[in-house]
């Protein structure tokens, strides 16, 4: 398949899921929107916390997430803009580290399996689905923010409340409290 093709079949792909996302009613707490109307490979991401959710209640983040043009066969990238939520699993540079966002090929570390890694059976929507997810229940594992792990750990096993702390406050910037 051309580049041309391959890109254009992405395109009508990414349409298609864009327009079920802003239809659905069964991704709470998300909302979506293109970047440029011009470039359905770039979407930017509002996702707002459920106030029951543990640490980052009450948040709302912005993100964007940009598609390659081999989508659905590599991953997005999905980036959160400042303020960056402090959280083990996202970069200071805002980007998200999760294995469903990881190229589709053996981990050269042997930390995850193919399975755990990007399929292109994965959509938009089972993306955010999996960022909620890590927003109710951190994932210390693999942490792409050691800072956020380690005071993580340490408040799960009762060490201290500094995890937490740095959560509200974070919850607080998103919120534009700070």
């Amino acid at each position: 398949m051309s580049s041309s093709s391959q890109t254009t079949g992405a395109a009508r792909l990414l349409q298609r899921q864009f327009n079920e996302m802003r239809k659905s009613k069964d991704l709470s707490g998300v909302s979506v929107g293109l970047v440029n109307d011009n470039n359905v490979f770039v979407w930017q991401v509002g996702i707002m916390i459920n106030d029951d959710c543990k640490y980052y209640g009450g948040g709302c983040f912005n993100a964007t997430l940009s598609f390659p043009p081999e989508y659905p066969h590599m991953p997005p990238k999905l980036v959160f803009q400042t303020p960056v939520p402090f959280h083990p699993n996202i970069y200071a540079n805002g980007e998200l580290c999760i294995s469903i966002l990881h190229p589709p090929e053996e981990d050269k570390y042997g930390y995850e399996s193919a399975a755990e890694r990007w399929s292109p059976v994965q959509t938009p929507e089972t993306i955010l689905v999996s960022v909620l997810s890590l927003f109710n229940e951190p994932n210390d594992e693999s942490p792409a923010n050691l800072d956020a792990a380690k005071l993580l750990r340490e408040e799960r096993e009762g060490k201290n409340k500094d995890f937490r702390r740095r959560v509200r406050k974070c919850v607080r910037e998103s919120l534009g409290e700070d």
